[in-house]
């Protein structure tokens, strides 16, 4: 049996989850479109985890982060492309890679169609999380601080991305 007290406490943590929820609705943090968003590439965490190695499954379905300057793609300049770990689509060219000086692998540009994005508040900042378009896995955030010609910098958790040489 809860006690009163209990069932309080309980009420109004539900109470703030609702409220929050709403609240980031109306401040457009969280679209509809976001919340509805499905995949072609579908997993149980179950057959995710045999996929994937820990740190892949960390960063691609638990929207971790890799240690900066810990992946060789991070140092990889021969030209190709960089897949999604996850299901192999094809998300940047080379030729799009730059060296950031963050530590991460970075792009002024994904490939057509493959990747998608939704923002992203973790830590107290506003982000765009980028995660691949056919599994959702998380692939890092882009930022409006990166070279000619987008601006952009597309910075990706090597972790999340396999290279193919050309």
């Amino acid at each position: 049996m809860y006690s009163r007290r209990q069932i309080l406490l309980a009420g109004g943590g539900l109470g703030v989850a609702v409220l929050a929820g709403g609240l980031l609705k109306q401040l457009n943090v969280v679209s509809d479109a976001e919340a509805a968003e499905t995949f072609e590439v579908n997993h149980t965490e179950a057959e995710w985890r045999s996929l994937l190695t820990a740190e892949q499954f960390d960063v691609l379905r638990e929207e971790g982060t890799e240690r900066p300057y810990s992946s060789k793609l991070n140092d990889e300049h021969r030209t190709g492309t960089f897949a999604c770990a996850g299901c192999a689509l094809p998300l940047f060219s080379s030729t799009t890679k730059f060296d950031s000086h963050t530590g991460w692998p970075s792009f002024w540009q994904p490939l057509d169609n493959a990747v998608a994005s939704h923002v992203d508040t973790s830590y107290g900042v506003v982000r765009k999380e980028i995660h691949c378009r056919r599994c959702g896995g998380h692939q890092g955030h882009v930022f409006d601080d990166g070279p000619p010609p987008t601006g952009l910098r597309y910075c990706m958790n090597g972790a999340a991305m396999t290279f193919t040489a050309a």
